[in-house]
C-alpha cells in the first residue's frame, strides 16, 4: 500500500514539473535571438511568493554578457516552452491546464548586463482573459497562456516607440492560475531579457516596485477559475499608454504565426543585433558561422558551430555560445 502510494505522489508530481515551463527565447522583428540576452532561470519551477525578490526575474537568476538591441516601436516576441532547448510545437509551452494571464514589464537601467531590477518597472503589454461564451468556468474562458499553446509558444511584443533609447530589462511573465483558489497557489512563470533600445524618443514612463506591486490577496492572484468568471482583472499596473495588448483567444499574428525556430534573420527585419548580442550570419549547414554571443552548440542545437569572433564555449549541455 505505501509502495502504491509512493508511486502515485512521484506520478503526480512528473505531471507538476511536465506542466511548467520557462520563457527561454527572445525574437527581434523575426530574428531569432535565441537566449543570448535571457537570464534563464535554473528551473522550469514557479515563483509562488510575492514578497520574494524572486518575483523580480526568477529564482537564482544572474546577468548575462548579452544584449539585444531593439528599435523603438518594432517587435519582441518572447517564446516559452516547458523543457530547456523544447522549441517545437508537439508539446504545449505551458501544459497541465496552468491558465492564466500573460504579461510584460519594461524597466530603465543604466547596463542591462549588470543590473538587478530594483528600478521601476512598467507594464507594455498584456493578454489577459475573456469569456468564452460556450463554457461554462474559467477553465474554458480565453486565456494569454492558452494563446501561448496556440502559438507554438511565442508571443509578440511592441516595444513603446516614444521610449527615451538606453538600457532596459524586459519582464516576461505569465501566470498560472489552476491552484489560485487559495493563498501562494498562483504560480509566477519569470524570465528577465537584456536589451539595449535605441531610437529618438523621449519618454521616461513611471513605474512600480517589484516585489511590492503584488499582493497575495489581490483579486487577478487569489481567484478560483474553476467556477464561472464575470470579470477577470490581471495584477500590477494598467498597460502604459504607448503599450498594446492582445485579446485573449484571438489569432497568432506575426512572428507567433510564421516564425521558425533556428531560422536566421529575415529579409524584412528592422532589428539588428548589437556587438554584445548574437550575430548570425547564416542559417545552419557547413560553412556557415555565428558572431560573438551567439549560440554555437548544445543537445538539439542544429544551427551554425562555427564563430566568427571568439570561441565556442559550452555553458551548459544546452547551450554553447561564442565568447
Amino acid at each position: 500500500m505505501k509502495l502504491g502510494l509512493i508511486s502515485a505522489a512521484a506520478a503526480l508530481g512528473a505531471t507538476r514539473v511536465a506542466g511548467h515551463a520557462t520563457f527561454q527565447d527572445l525574437w527581434v522583428n523575426g530574428v531569432d535571438m535565441g537566449e543570448s540576452c535571457a537570464r534563464l532561470p535554473l528551473s522550469n519551477s514557479p515563483v509562488t511568493d510575492v514578497s520574494s525578490k524572486d518575483i523580480v526575474c526568477n529564482t537564482g537568476t544572474s546577468p548575462v554578457p548579452g544584449k539585444c538591441s531593439v528599435a523603438a516601436g518594432s517587435t519582441v516576441t518572447v517564446e516559452m516552452h516547458q523543457q530547456p532547448r523544447e522549441r517545437s510545437c508537439s508539446s504545449e509551452a505551458i501544459g497541465g491546464a496552468h491558465h492564466g494571464p500573460v504579461q510584460v514589464y519594461l524597466s530603465a537601467v543604466s547596463d542591462a548586463s549588470t543590473a538587478d531590477g530594483s528600478t521601476p518597472w512598467f507594464k507594455i503589454f498584456a493578454d489577459t482573459w475573456a469569456k468564452n461564451p460556450s463554457g461554462g468556468s474559467g477553465d474554458d474562458d480565453f486565456w494569454g497562456t492558452k494563446d501561448l499553446n496556440t502559438c507554438c509558444g511565442l508571443m509578440d511584443v511592441k516595444i513603446p516607440a516614444d521610449l527615451a533609447p538606453g538600457d532596459y530589462l524586459l519582464r516576461a511573465e505569465a501566470l498560472a492560475l489552476h491552484a489560485a483558489g487559495q493563498s501562494g497557489g498562483g504560480q509566477f512563470y519569470i524570465t528577465c531579457f537584456q536589451l539595449t533600445i535605441t531610437g529618438s524618443g523621449s519618454a521616461k514612463p513611471a513605474g512600480v516596485s517589484l516585489p511590492g506591486a503584488y499582493k497575495a490577496s489581490d483579486a487577478g492572484i487569489l481567484v478560483n477559475i474553476h467556477s464561472s468568471l464575470s470579470a477577470y482583472v490581471a495584477p500590477g499596473p494598467a498597460v502604459y499608454s504607448g503599450g498594446s495588448t492582445k485579446s485573449a483567444g484571438s489569432a497568432c499574428v506575426g512572428c507567433e504565426s510564421t516564425c521558425t525556430a533556428g531560422k536566421g534573420p529575415s529579409s524584412s527585419a528592422v532589428g539588428s543585433p548589437t556587438s554584445t548580442a548574437p550575430q548570425p550570419t547564416s542559417t545552419g549547414g557547413s560553412g556557415c558561422s555565428v558572431g560573438l554571443y551567439g549560440q554555437c552548440g548544445g543537445i538539439g542545437f542544429t544551427g551554425c558551430t562555427a564563430c566568427a569572433s571568439g570561441t565556442c564555449k559550452a555553458l551548459n549541455d544546452y547551450y554553447s555560445q561564442c565568447v
